[in-house]
């Protein structure tokens, strides 16, 4: 994967990279991981997508090569600044796609874009996650003792054992997902309009963290076309099912260009 990228002469910008570049690609969809995660979940993602649509992941700080900065824990200043970050390359029609932790930010730089630059994305694709105005839990995971921290990790079934069992890698994990943690469940959703792109919700149907009376509120927050689509397997079914997930993209993309 690039550490960098240069699209048509546009400026390097440290917050995304793009395993392909596609300079002559009719849309740019922008990907957001999930907590703890990195750009390198989307690297095999150009394979499966029209060459008319260039990948571009979002590298958050505190992971990859962005390891040595520290993470965003306010979900709102990340956005304001990934959004300035970003503002170079919305010259031409984009989507996003966002899992779990990044479905929200998906959502909320969308609506910060269209505050101040007047534009929105083409779709927006919410992944494994709850609508944002739902309240959240009353004791917040990020602030649980580390013992109960690492079993709930361990139960959302996304990180290996083998990382787990490792204390430095461990620690180093913690870190992060505790950061990640935090910016989700610190974050206060206010009522602004709906967005006017289509919003396309995804969720796994053997998701114990969201359910699909959860993607389906998300429908509230498009005047457009709202889908929900429910595929097999757990919180991380993008990983096992992500041909799937990926000719759904593709398909709703189509219309895009």
């Amino acid at each position: 994967m690039a550490n960098s990228i240069v699209v048509d002469s546009l400026p390097v910008t440290r917050w995304l990279s793009c395993p392909v570049p596609r300079p002559q690609a009719q849309l740019r969809l922008f990907c957001f991981p999930y907590a703890g995660g990195g750009g390198r979940i989307f690297r095999t993602w150009p394979d499966s997508l029209p060459r008319t649509v260039e990948i571009h992941a979002i590298e958050l700080p505190g992971r990859e090569r962005r390891m040595s900065e520290a993470p965003f824990t306010n979900l709102l200043k990340l956005v304001e600044v990934l959004g300035q970050g970003l503002q170079h390359y919305l010259d031409k029609p984009f989507s996003f796609f966002g899992h779990s932790m990044g479905a929200t930010i998906g959502f909320e730089l969308a609506r910060y874009l269209r505050r101040e630059y007047r534009v929105e994305p083409s779709h927006l694709f919410v992944s494994g996650a709850g609508p944002p105005q739902f309240e959240k839990e009353e004791v917040p995971d990020y602030l649980l003792p580390e013992p109960e921290f690492i079993e709930r990790v361990r139960r959302l079934n996304g990180t290996p054992p083998e990382v787990l069992e490792d204390p430095q890698i461990r620690q180093l994990l913690e870190h992060i997902l505790r950061a990640d943690f935090e910016l989700i469940e610190t974050y206060i959703y206010s009522s602004e309009p709906p967005l006017n792109c289509p919003i396309i919700a995804v969720g796994g149907l053997r998701d114990d963290e969201v359910g699909r009376d959860q993607l389906d509120a998300w429908r509230i927050h498009t005047n457009n076309r709202f889908v929900l689509r429910m595929l097999p397997g757990d919180h991380f079914f993008l990983h096992t099912q992500q041909a799937t997930l990926l000719r759904l993209l593709a398909d709703n993309l189509h219309q895009a260009v």
